[in-house]
């Protein structure tokens, strides 16, 4: 087996990538699209926030270039402005290197989320593209959705600036890029300068309904068999609405592939962990826990501020502690299933709601563009809790493309919520609240910003919920142009994006803007026990894991680590396989009961395949006649017993022992009229003689010593 590590990702919207060799087969795990990368993007001027003038922007480049050794001009290394984004049609950003392989020997796709789809229309789109792809019913619907919108927020950009002349955009020739700010020139590149190439025009809406009819759609727990080799199946990792993790059985290998997961959920299915017990391998690749935290901040003064701490790492002490207490499987559940994360979360969300609340007292309108649907959906039932408990009325809008489509599509997908939406249902009340509120005529559903029946019924201070969270394309851009300047306004983000570059296009910000990060994984302090659980023989973990001090004797597993852009030889882990017998081929056997050993062994003639991910022997198409087969001898031939039915025979023998003969072997002689040696070693038993009649008689006594079948 390999495997390939093509990106760490970067959070939640942006999950790691791989490709892995399995089985003869290759496989890429997860393909997304780094949309982070878009705030080096300016977005669509209005009359309020038209992009800077020609003159403007040809003096502040007199003033700031600086003339190197070759004669060409770079800017002086500055405080970004406005006027450095780009101003052109955006191109997004692939995963590194994946252009480099040849499609057409990518042999599956496995999807994980709905973020993790984002990037397959362009494989897809190339004719050499003949992967099967699977992917979870849920993900499979909300990613097709998410796609849908992106296509038709970027239409505005296209209507804009109009169709692109040529295949390689103005923006991304060389001498454009050298004058380019360093920070900006580093998200293009890359510090290698090879990231160039990432940058793809995006999909057309055909394209992603040709990469949709492509996917395999998965229920929970459901079997998919590629190739008659693997065994492939989908459990809930608790990180979104349909998200999954996967296991992967093949005759040699059981594997699981473990993504970002989160044990507890508010909305989702909990992550399934116990299906996961097993596994010979397993491939950890949550890296949430290796990010900086930022934790929920408001700054009085109307401007971003951010709190930033370090990551508190478990060190091998209290991961000892925890493997000492942890005597039984119901303490390890307890240490893993905590209500400590979901009262977190909790606190997180009433957090945003008590800001939100506040700006609506205060006259000002609140801007989300989470992109989170389950955050979405609780945030949705908090605020408007809170409203009702505030007496406030004040309307709450979503403005997407897909909202509708989006919100629908929750109320059908039950087998992947938690436990307390299941019980909703069962007891006849609605999965999610919005329902009630839309019936209620408090949440309002709009496609476009400029819908002529939301100009009718806007009214203002109210709460919005619109993409798109780079704060570079969608409704979010015009509403935010429009309230950049309240400083009783509320703009509420989550981590993912640069904050000070996302909102460099609408300076000077009068607004207040809350940050926070959202759990997007396994806690490090979690990731020993459930390791110490699921006892797996093998761990792959990120390099960066070796800092973190993880404990490298977890019921005997071992542990190997990769990294970004290098190949891992991950070793065997099982010599020998298992193969099933065929009901037909078991009936043709004749089984003899062996004299020496307490067993009885047989001869089969069948062919060897492999179905739905094991070997089995099957009856071929000429069984054996038994009758014409010369027999296969087992055991080792006893001297003593074979002295002893010679002379029973008439054939005097004896045992030579002061002839020279091999280690461990014995010779035994015949005398008389006719004369015979017979050599008997531990592999093999030789008669030499002259007299045919002589050596037939030798013969059958040797093989009534022997077992034979």
């Amino acid at each position: 087996m390999k495997l390939r590590c093509l990106s760490k990702g970067g959070g939640f919207h942006f999950p790691p990538c791989h490709m892995m060799n399995i089985c003869g087969f290759r496989i890429l795990l997860e393909c997304p699209v780094d949309l982070s990368a878009l705030t080096i993007f300016s977005p669509i001027p209005t009359h309020s926030h038209p992009n800077p003038t020609a003159e403007n922007s040809d003096q502040d480049e007199k003033s700031s270039n600086l003339a190197s050794g070759s004669g060409k001009k770079r800017k002086i290394e500055k405080t970004l402005e406005a006027a450095d984004l780009i101003s052109a049609e955006p191109c997004y950003k692939t995963v590194g290197n994946l252009h480099l392989w040849d499609l057409s020997s990518i042999d599956i796709v496995l999807i994980s989320s709905a973020m993790g789809i984002l990037g397959l229309p362009f494989l897809t789109r190339n004719s050499k593209f003949s992967a099967m792809i699977y992917a979870t019913e849920a993900t499979r619907r909300l990613g097709q959705l998410m796609m849908e919108d992106l296509v038709s927020m970027h239409a505005e950009f296209v209507k804009f600036y109009g169709p692109e002349d040529s295949c390689f955009p103005q923006w991304m020739k060389l001498e454009e890029l050298d004058m380019l700010p360093l920070s900006l020139r580093e998200t293009v590149m890359g510090e290698d300068g090879m990231e160039l190439w990432n940058w793809q025009a995006l999909y057309s809406a055909g394209d992603v309904k040709d990469c949709i009819q492509k996917v395999h759609p998965l229920n929970y727990a459901e079997e998919a068999c590629y190739n008659g080799t693997l065994i492939i199946k989908a459990f809930s990792s608790g990180l979104e609405i349909g998200a999954s993790n996967w296991t992967i059985r093949g005759p040699r290998r059981n594997l699981t592939y473990l993504s970002s997961s989160i044990f507890e959920s508010a909305h989702a299915m909990d992550f399934d962990y116990h299906t996961l017990q097993g596994s010979d391998l397993i491939l950890f690749s949550d890296f949430s826990s290796l990010h900086k935290t930022i934790s929920v901040s408001k700054n009085a003064d109307g401007t971003a501020k951010l709190i930033k701490s370090a990551v508190k790492c478990s060190t091998s002490s209290s991961c000892s502690v925890l493997r000492d207490t942890a005597n039984n499987g119901e303490e390890v559940v307890k240490s893993l299933v905590s209500t400590d994360e979901s009262s977190e979360e909790l606190d997180k969300l009433t957090f945003i709601c008590s800001c939100a609340v506040n700006s609506v007292k205060g006259g000002g309108s609140v801007l989300i563009p989470i992109g989170r649907l389950g955050t979405i959906l609780q945030l949705l039932e908090q605020i408007s809790l809170s409203l009702e408990s505030s007496n406030l009325k004040v309307p709450i809008f979503i403005i997407s493309s897909v909202a509708e489509e989006t919100l629908a599509f929750t109320n059908i997908v039950p087998e992947w919520l938690c436990k307390k939406r299941q019980e909703r249902l069962f007891s006849g009340d609605a999965l999610f609240r919005h329902s009630e509120l839309i019936n209620g005529k408090k949440l309002h559903l709009f496609s476009f910003v400029h819908s002529p029946d939301l100009l009718t019924m806007w009214q203002e201070p109210c709460i919005v919920f619109s993409p798109h969270w780079s704060l570079r394309l969608g409704p979010v851009v015009h509403l935010l142009q429009r309230w950049c300047g309240d400083h009783n306004c509320l703009l509420v983000l989550e981590q993912g994006v640069d904050v000070d570059l996302a909102l460099l296009p609408f300076k000077p910000m009068a607004m207040k803007v809350l940050q926070c990060q959202l759990l997007s994984g396994i806690k490090i302090q979690k990731v020993q026990p459930l390791l110490e659980m699921l006892q797996p023989k093998l761990v792959l973990l990120p390099e960066d894991w070796r800092l973190q001090h993880l404990a490298t004797n977890i019921n005997s597993s071992s542990f190997l680590y990769y990294s970004e852009n290098e190949t891992l030889r991950v070793p065997s882990l099982m010599d020998d396989f298992e193969a099933g017998l065929g009901t037909d081929l078991a009936f043709q056997l004749q089984p003899r009961r062996m004299q020496q050993e307490n067993m009885a062994l047989a001869r089969l003639k069948g062919e060897l395949r492999l179905s739905l991910g094991k070997h089995f022997l099957v009856s071929s198409k000429e069984p054996i006649d038994y009758s014409h087969t010369q027999l296969l001898y087992w055991g080792t031939v006893d001297p003593n017993r074979l002295i002893t039915d010679l002379n029973k025979k008439g054939i005097k023998a004896f045992v030579d022992k002061d002839g020279s003969v091999a280690e461990n072997a014995c010779l035994i002689h015949i005398d008389g009229t006719k004369r015979a040696i017979i050599e008997i070693s531990s592999t093999r038993t030789v008669i030499s003689t002259a007299d045919e009649t002589l050596a037939a008689d030798i013969f059958e006594t040797v093989s009534g010593v022997l077992d034979g079948i």
